[in-house]
């Protein structure tokens, strides 16, 4: 040790993700925003991506650059069933579904959001959280139809593929239970 070296650990500053980053691990995951906003130093996306069973699910990416990167999905509309019995099966979810957090918004409607702390944002951990978002949203269909679907009567889907097959395939060993087809 020389004689300048104290052991106390050496401050890094703090990476910095740019919004123009995010744009290129879009583009690397095969992904198109379908809209993009800036407000004071912050800025979304949204995209519409498709599990391997839920179709369509919006997702809103935010990017605040001092941070973290922040996915989100509306994960069903405004809830208008006893809110009680609702708001105890997020609770649930959130014990039973790791690095995921479900809450409810200002309109009611049940949210699903994965942070990723910006010192580890990156185009293969926002691929990750993308699809640990479609995988919850597929694994819990059944237990949601009632939110997601007027009467719990989910639209004919057969025939109909995912559009992001790729992403989810290249994703599916690192999120083991969760990317595996549901049991009868």
């Amino acid at each position: 040790m020389s004689s300048a070296d104290t052991g106390a650990p050496v401050a890094r500053p703090a990476p910095v993700v740019r919004q123009a980053d995010v744009e290129d691990w879009f583009a690397e995951l095969g992904l198109t925003p379908s809209e993009r906003a800036d407000r004071e130093g912050i800025a979304s996306w949204d995209l519409v991506v498709d599990g391997r069973r839920r179709f369509d699910l919006r997702v809103t990416v935010i990017l605040d650059p001092a941070l973290a990167v922040i996915c989100w999905a509306h994960y069903a509309p405004p809830i208008s069933d006893m809110f009680r019995k609702s708001y105890r099966k997020l609770l649930h979810w959130n014990d039973e579904f790791p690095f995921a957090k479900f809450s409810v918004g200002e309109d009611e409607r049940p949210l699903l959001a994965v942070e990723l702390p910006i010192e580890t944002a990156s185009a293969d951990q926002l691929g990750l959280a993308i699809v640990r978002i479609l995988g919850i949203a597929d694994r819990l269909l059944e237990e949601s139809k009632d939110w997601i679907w007027f009467g719990g009567r989910m639209p004919d889907q057969a025939g109909r593929t995912s559009a992001n097959a790729a992403l989810l395939d290249r994703y599916a060993a690192r999120l083991p239970g969760l990317m595996d087809p549901p049991e009868a």
